[in-house]
């Protein structure tokens, strides 16, 4: 047995050491995925279960194998993969997560390489889409035809809040206060809390689910969280009885912010509504209250409903 001394003059078991290297070394994808998730994401990312759920449903086929036998061109060879499949929006994701777990795992201590690196993520575009004038009034007439009153709550609710769609799915009760016609987000994507005017429509929607409420949610659901799931049926239902496009539940917040920009609001106002995060602006919204915010909000819900009475011919 070969002894060295540490630096502090005590004895370690050199093999020992070389063991506990060989074993970090010799990892498998698998137990280093599961570290990530231990360690890191699920202590420090909100949208940790979105890691577990694409890194077990694209890269479960490396489980098994030593994470260092993993090469570059694999990862570009899946890479490529992924966008041709599913889009180059969910191959981007899927790197960043694939450097991110290899990255940990080095700070860690982890003796390898990370065979993302050098591999560039495809060129993304911004997504600008929102509802124009002439999609509304068919918008809001094949919503009222909507038969499922949950799906169609939350999604008049996404719209005319302007806020995000996991935000929306988890509204509980609690949260809603009628008599000053707000809703306090406790925790947002930014890691803060953010107040939400309502308008008058929002606390007619939300008072009529309120006379028939069950449980705690204000979207109840029959899933594990006991909220409402994505509700991709009854928005496919939607966009096809109205003949829209190329539209997601998450463009509707950028609708909202769209129709408070042409109808007069001000990037702080809007940025107070939307719950935007901007170091520059910080100190204006927290000049705003609510009144002005509630009244940019209803002027652009009142310029949205109005395109029903005025479509565009």
């Amino acid at each position: 047995m070969t002894l060295t001394p540490d630096k502090n003059d005590r004895f370690t078991d050199a093999s020992a050491n070389r063991e506990r290297k060989r074993i970090k070394r010799d990892i498998t994808f698998g137990h280093m995925f599961q570290e990530f998730m231990e360690r890191y994401s699920k202590k420090q990312k909100k949208s940790w279960h979105y890691d577990e759920r694409e890194v077990n449903k694209f890269l479960s086929h490396w489980f098994q194998r030593k994470a260092s036998s993993i090469a570059r061109h694999e990862v570009q060879a899946l890479h490529e993969k992924i966008h041709d499949e599913n889009g180059l929006y969910q191959a981007n994701r899927l790197l960043e997560r694939i450097r991110a777990i290899y990255n940990k795992a080095i700070e860690w201590e982890w003796q390898g390489s990370n065979p993302t690196i050098g591999i560039k993520k495809f060129k993304e575009k911004s997504r600008d889409r929102f509802m124009k004038r002439d999609e509304l009034p068919r918008f809001f007439e094949a919503l009222s035809k909507e038969e499922n009153e949950t799906a169609k709550d939350y999604i008049l609710v996404s719209l005319l809040t302007g806020a995000r769609k996991s935000n929306v799915l988890a509204m509980r009760w609690r949260e809603i206060n009628f008599t000053t016609k707000e809703w306090r987000i406790p925790d947002t994507k930014n890691g803060e809390a953010h107040t939400v005017p309502l308008s008058d429509r929002l606390i007619e929607i939300l008072k009529a689910r309120h006379d028939a409420k069950s449980g705690e949610y204000v979207f109840p659901g029959s899933g594990k969280n006991g909220h409402l799931a994505d509700p991709k049926k009854a928005w496919k239902r939607v966009l096809d009885r109205a003949g829209i496009t190329d539209l997601r539940i998450h463009d509707l917040r950028r609708t909202l912010g769209s129709w408070q920009a042409a109808t007069g609001a001000t990037t702080a106002i809007i940025g107070k509504v939307l719950g935007h995060k901007s170091p520059l602006a910080t100190k204006i919204y927290e000049r705003l209250d609510l009144d002005p915010v509630r009244a940019a909000v209803e002027m652009a819900q009142d310029a949205m409903f109005a395109t029903i009475r005025n479509p565009v011919k």
